[in-house]
């Protein structure tokens, strides 16, 4: 297996990695100037771990059943992650305690977070981490490893999800019940595992002094600009507002499959008289079409696509024991990003992959900013590059397909943009409800979710004979086990995404630009002056979102209203 990240140092060397450590603990600070010089040195140094660090995560996700793959991963998350953690604290501390006062106006929210961070710092976290770290691992070993029997085939689970499209509602029962049956499979040790990482994780915030994990992620994320109760206000202006369009729309799509409700094992489908959306063949068809969809936009997007293609940064096609999902991983050494992505030939593997590139064109922006903290872009102001990036391509399309493809590719993406709201705040509501109500059973968990997942929907949906699917959809859902309390971010993005995508409606020149100066930012300017560059208002307000879900509904019904004839 050939590496796609440059390994500056000997990862096993612990002994060198605190030699460095100790010599920019003890360098001197006389003046400004060395304080700021240090700064880019212990910048420059973590890069160079992390991209090692990183480049072993990439290596485990595309090959999580590899021993010696697994055995590396396994070292950085119990050796060189809690030596990295320790050394961090002690040089956030070395530069907090300087007397040499650093332009607030450069490093504000540089300082502010290195405070932040310190107030959090328990070392005895650093145990716990590496106990959580092992079982995000497992997470992803028994989840990559589903596979499901499908006409004397063994398929992964990303294989068997295009099968829901099929216009036949027979065979698509039969695929939903094969995916859920291969997660019941594993559905026992996945709670236990949560079991266990509700215990850790409560134990480091009450070893930090708050009252529960949420509010310890809150800080750990650096979220300044809005609180849990906001993340409430949102939930209940998604169900006063977007719940009643997505019974419209379901409605819709009812009439358009000839059923009377909708079923779990429906939303994907296409109608008895047409046949689902198949872009691309292979990952080179999917990458050269998508080459040209970015050139549109701005040639350098297309440039930097080929360059990752070139230098095998880009693992596109789903296979056995790879893990699920899809990310961008940013290698600030080499000055590239590596995507990774589950593609078996459908729409949404065009969007992942345009998705995943608004992330590497975002870092590509990034690239000249000086210290890592610089590029450590917050999560919604990142997934407002990715998920902006998906609606200014839409009108490229025609690359992949004929007039009357592109409508309805259009067509489908706005309505799953609607539907998305409520399957993405649920999943922030839930882990809310999991953390504010510490010592919940496995039984109660799944309840809560059902009851959360009940809470947005519409009168069309029908879920009878799958109450029980229904409350473990969460399993599915990797963040909630690797990365907690990440997924509001997508939920505010994607509303920063549609007021562009409104501004490119009337002016896509200034949509494009607006676009390009948010993310030459970085994380050197609030969440509100980056949404502000692109013209855009950090604002989730009910108001907001009234007027975005009737922008969309206005889009959504000149589409309908355009049918292509004799395509």
């Amino acid at each position: 297996m050939s590496k796609v990240y440059v390994e500056t140092h000997d990862m096993r060397n612990i002994e060198a990695m605190k030699t460095r450590f100790e010599e920019f603990l003890a360098a001197p600070f006389h003046n400004v100037d060395e304080v700021e010089d240090w700064l880019k040195q212990v910048s420059d140094y973590q890069d160079e771990l992390r991209e090692a660090i990183d480049g072993h995560y990439i290596d485990f996700q595309t090959h999580n059943q590899d021993k010696e793959v697994q055995e590396t991963y396994q070292f950085d998350q119990e050796h060189v992650l809690p030596l990295l953690k320790r050394y961090e604290a002690q040089l956030d501390q070395k530069l907090l305690s300087s007397p040499h006062e650093l332009d607030n106006n450069v490093y504000g929210r540089l300082i502010r977070s290195k405070q932040t961070a310190a107030e959090l710092y328990r070392e005895e976290n650093i145990d716990l981490e590496v106990k959580e770290d092992r079982l995000a691992t497992r997470y992803f070993e028994l989840t990559g490893a589903l596979t499901a029997e499908w006409e004397g085939e063994q398929l992964t689970i990303p294989q068997l999800f295009p099968l829901l499209e099929d216009p036949d509602r027979t065979k698509r029962k039969k695929v939903y019940d094969q995916l859920f049956g291969a997660l019941s499979g594993v559905e026992e040790e996945l709670q236990a595992i949560m079991d266990e990482l509700m215990v850790i994780r409560e134990q480091k915030a009450a070893n930090s002094g708050l009252a529960n994990y949420r509010d310890y992620m809150f800080k750990k994320y650096n979220r300044f600009d809005y609180t849990p109760e906001d993340c409430k206000e949102l939930a209940d202006s998604i169900r006063e507002h977007v719940v009643p369009a997505i019974g419209r729309i379901l409605s819709k799509k009812a009439e358009e499959l000839g059923v009377e409700s909708i079923r779990p094992y429906d939303h994907r489908a296409v109608p008895l008289d047409e046949e689902p959306l198949r872009p691309f063949k292979t990952g080179d068809e999917l990458v050269a079409k998508t080459g040209r969809v970015l050139g549109e936009i701005s040639p350098r997007f297309s440039e930097l696509l080929h360059l990752m293609d070139s230098k095998g940064l880009l693992d596109l096609e789903t296979r056995k024991n790879k893990s699920p999902g899809g990310f961008c991983e940013s290698l600030p050494v080499s000055g590239l990003s590596f995507i990774f992505m589950n593609a078996s030939g459908t729409h949404g593997d065009v969007t992942t992959l345009i998705h995943e590139m608004g992330h590497c064109i975002h870092n590509d922006f990034k690239r000249t900013l000086p210290l890592a903290f610089d590029r450590a872009t917050p999560m919604e102001s990142a997934e407002l590059a990715s998920m902006g990036m998906e609606l200014l391509s839409m009108d490229h399309w025609d690359h992949f397909y004929s007039e009357e493809q592109v409508r309805q590719a259009k067509l489908d993406m706005l309505r799953d943009i609607i539907q998305f709201f409520p399957s993405g705040i649920r999943v922030d509501e839930f882990q809310h409800w999991m953390y504010e109500n510490p010592g919940h059973s496995k039984e109660e968990r799944s309840e809560a979710y059902g009851r959360i997942v009940d809470s947005y929907l519409s009168s069309e949906e029908d879920w009878s004979g799958y109450e029980e699917v229904k409350k473990k959809q969460w399993l599915f859902v990797l963040h909630i086990f690797e990365v907690p309390f990440y997924y509001i971010e997508y939920v505010i993005a994607q509303l920063g995404a549609l007021q562009l995508y409104r501004i490119y409606k009337a002016d896509p020149d200034r949509a494009i630009e607006g676009y390009k100066e948010a993310l030459l930012l970085g994380n050197t300017a609030s969440l509100s002056d980056v949404y502000e560059a692109a013209g855009l208002s950090f604002d989730f307000s009910a108001d907001m979102i009234k007027g975005l879900v009737a922008f969309v509904e206005k889009e959504i019904a000149e589409l309908e209203g355009s049918t292509v004839k004799n395509s």
